[in-house]
């Protein structure tokens, strides 16, 4: 009998699983739950060109295809696999909740068809989560891992899916030797979605209102990330400057003999990394952690040395150095690792004054961030909220803020934070136009924060807002930037 709701190993053999999205994700588990004997059912919002054709995918693989109806769940269904993105209000979700069917993310399904690597053993995982820095924290890791021999992927929300990860080498699944450990960033949406993962270590980085609007409250945001620390095996890492994190971590129920392990900017306590005159310290992977640290490198190893960067290495560190990663191989992956593109990227310097594009900062946590990189900043700002306040942010960097330049469809929520928290802050509203007038619109707000700043101060694109009112994503907002700012230049020095 597949009991789909308990936690160990199950059977797939005959059993009715439907698989919401034919999409990356969608068609993957798709494979996977059909080479294992499944009977699958792959369900799509759209009956287009398009999604017809990658269903066909599935549907070579055994599947039944049903398009053009994602709400409605199939009868008989003993397992429900949906996508990363799938809100709990979905009706598809609220039909199987009714009628008692299991619902599982793909990280979930991913835990569950783990396969033993050859010497009998589990690759095991580094869970990274939280509001920002999850990337680069993930890459960084990953880069340490590499240094140290080890045959690693990041994967999760960052690009390759962890069901492909985990796959790698089995039925259904990509060719290829299987993945040694596997660094994972997991957003709260997949996260949600999960309950038996056993992570070797896991990080939430910060906590700060995000994705309101999926989750319906920032309690139930916070819930999600706090499932990172569930069945945590060696250690549960927290950031010491955020007390939310601390208290997930105090109120998580790990695998005994697991440990908290904190990270800081100041000098660390027992069982933290920190800094100490510009050095990384380890007291938390040493043998006497009450008498000597682990020199794991220097701030200067890590690009950009921004505060909230310097952060994310160190959590980084932990995560690798809980795997058994030698200090030496933690320095040597900083030094080798280069941030990705739109975050604290300088595109260039015109009269004096700094271009710098950070269109990753999508939500008000990573902005602030962001700007308390500069003394001085023009604020290009505005997009999709998902719910965010922007009162906290405007009033910790008032001080800060030479100018604020808004465009997008919720740009009126900056603003009307801007006239109470900093009303002294010159502001130009651009507008909300739709992807037509996109570039055109950068190129005006290029030019509008020239128009603010003086010698010394930097031009920063950290929109707060997700892109996608104006944008197909924050990669082409933050390309449209730079494109705008190398025009204005090559105009100015006409």
């Amino acid at each position: 009998m597949n009991d789909f709701a308990a936690p160990g190993p199950v059977q797939f053999d005959g059993a009715a699983v439907t698989v919401v999205g034919a999409r990356v994700v969608g068609l993957s588990a798709s494979a996977a739950l059909s080479a294992r004997g499944a009977k699958v059912t792959l369900v799509d919002r759209y009956d287009d060109e398009v999604t017809t054709a990658r269903a066909a995918q599935a549907a070579e693989h055994g599947a039944t295809l049903r398009l053009g109806d994602d709400e409605t769940l199939p009868a008989g269904t003993q397992l429900l696999v949906v996508s990363p993105g799938m809100p709990p209000s979905a009706p598809i979700v609220a039909a199987a909740r009714a009628a008692g069917v299991p619902i599982w993310g793909d990280a979930e399904l991913a835990w569950r068809l783990r396969a033993p690597l050859p010497d009998g053993s589990y690759a095991p995982w580094l869970v990274v989560t939280g509001t920002n820095g999850k990337s680069t924290t993930v890459r960084m890791a990953e880069s340490m891992l590499k240094q140290a021999g080890k045959n690693v992927v990041a994967c999760g929300n960052i690009g390759y899916p962890v069901l492909d990860a985990v796959l790698r080498g089995q039925a259904g699944g990509e060719a290829g030797e299987p993945f040694e450990v596997l660094v994972i960033e997991l957003s709260s949406y997949q996260l949600h979605w999960s309950s038996t993962l056993s992570p070797l270590a896991a990080v939430v980085l910060n906590l700060a209102p995000d994705h309101i609007d999926w989750h319906g409250s920032y309690a139930e945001y916070v819930n999600a990330k706090a499932r990172a620390y569930e069945n945590c095996q060696i250690a549960a890492i927290y950031n010491a400057a955020d007390l939310e994190t601390v208290r997930l971590v105090e109120e998580a129920d790990v695998v005994e003999g697991c440990r908290a392990v904190g990270f800081t900017l100041g000098a660390p306590g027992l069982s933290m990394l920190g800094v100490v005159d510009g050095i990384l310290a380890d007291r938390a992977f040493v043998d006497d952690r009450r008498t000597s640290a682990a020199e794991l490198g220097t701030v200067y190893d890590v690009e950009p040395h921004a505060p909230h960067n310097i952060a994310n290495a160190l959590a980084a560190a932990a995560l690798v150095r809980a795997y058994g990663v030698e200090p030496t191989a933690v320095r040597d992956g900083l030094r080798e690792f280069r941030p990705e593109p739109h975050r604290i990227a300088w595109v260039a310097s015109i009269d004096g004054v700094d271009y710098v594009d950070d269109s990753k900062a999508t939500n008000p946590h990573a902005a602030s961030a962001s700007i308390g990189t500069y003394d001085h900043v023009v604020w290009l700002a505005g997009g999709l909220a998902k719910g965010a306040d922007f009162d906290d942010l405007v009033e910790r960097h008032a001080k800060r803020l030479r100018g604020a330049v808004l465009f997008g469809a919720e740009r009126h929520l900056v603003a009307e934070a801007l006239r109470r928290r900093a009303p002294e802050v010159p502001v130009a509203d651009l507008g909300g136009p739709g992807p037509d007038q996109a570039a055109e619109v950068m190129a005006e707000a290029v030019k509008a924060a020239r128009a603010m700043a003086v010698t010394g101060d930097t031009v920063l694109l950290a929109p707060a807002c997700a892109s996608m009112d104006m944008f197909s994503s924050y990669g082409q907002r933050g390309d449209v930037f730079a494109e705008a700012v190398r025009e204005l230049k090559a105009e100015v020095a006409e």
